[in-house]
Formats: C-alpha cells, structure tokens, sequence
C-alpha cells in the first residue's frame, strides 16, 4: 500500500494535502506538481511512503532542484513511485546510463541466452532487474540533511522506519494535518 502526501509550508505553518501520482512520470513531473501546491515559492515536501518497505522525501524549493532522499533504494526500485526518485544522479550513474543503449551491449557471442555467468553456474541474479547491470544499493540514498534545517536531522531521518512520513509531519509540526489527509 502506498501513500504520497504534498506538504507545502506557508506563513500559516504547513498545509498538506493528499496526491495522486497517476500521471507522474518523472522527477520533473513531481517538482512541477509540488511547485503548484505554493504559489509562494514556500518550501513543499513530497512524502511517498509503502507500507514497511521504504519512504521517499522529494524537497522542493522554489525553481531550485529537487532534493531527495531514499531511505532503501533497492526496495524503492522495485516499485513505479520509487523509479521516478531514483534517478541516474542519486544513483550515481552517468545519466542515460540504463543498459538499454545499444552501444553498452556486450556482444560476446553469448546473445542468445546464455551467458558467462550461466557458464560458471552463477545465475542471471537481480542486477539485470536494475536496468542497467548495476546493482541498486540496499539502504538509503540521497541527501540524507533534507530536513535538518526544519527539524529532523540526519540521524532521525536515517533511523526512521514503519510510519516514517507520520514521523517526519510530527517533527515538523504537521501531523494533525497530514493526518487530514490519510
């Protein structure tokens, strides 16, 4: 089960409200979509969160990038909403970098479906499901200080699990209305 609340703090203090992520393909879709919760060019948090698996934290302010953090990239990748956070940047991959160039294929004569590791009895293992032969690390990724100037320091957000976004709108304030939301 999934959830995706926008948070935009406003003069007021902070307004939540409940998104669907239906039509979001990308990370630029989710900035614009969190760009239009404020008008102001106030700070908007994106929270995306699947039930004991991982949580996402998507920080926008303004026109300024994105910033992002990832709390098990590996179980994000496994998931449509998490694909759209894990971007070849936070990944640390050159961008276009998805195994899918023909360029990057190695033709070695073991195209047609066996490969080298099939040969030393190794498998074909869930790299292959990353997209691009590398594997996606187990555990966080990103900028772990997205909310250290609002409350939650590093440490909190990495030490954060089960109800992380109920965690996170409760260190900032905003619990009553993101519960709103729910």
């Amino acid at each position: 089960m999934y959830f995706a609340a926008l948070l935009a703090r406003t003069e007021d203090g902070w307004e939540a409200s409940d998104t669907e992520l239906d039509d979001v393909e990308t990370l630029s879709d989710l900035a614009d979509l969190a760009r239009e919760a404020s008008p102001d060019e106030d700070t908007v948090l994106v929270l995306i969160e699947q039930e004991d698996a991982w949580f996402g934290v998507v920080r926008v302010d303004g026109e300024e990038d994105p910033r992002i953090y990832v709390s098990d990239a590996a179980a994000a990748a496994r998931s449509s909403y998490g694909e759209i956070l894990l971007t070849d940047e936070l990944l640390g991959r050159e961008p276009g970098d998805d195994g899918d160039d023909l360029d990057a294929l190695d033709l070695d004569g073991t195209e047609d479906g066996e490969s080298d590791e099939d040969e030393d009895g190794g498998g074909g293992g869930s790299d292959a499901a990353a997209g691009s032969g590398e594997a996606v690390p187990h555990g966080p990724v990103g900028d772990a200080e997205v909310l250290d100037d609002l409350g939650v320091s590093e440490k909190e957000l990495r030490s954060m699990s089960g109800d992380a976004v109920g965690e996170i709108a409760e260190a900032l304030g905003a619990l009553d209305v993101l519960e709103t939301v729910r």
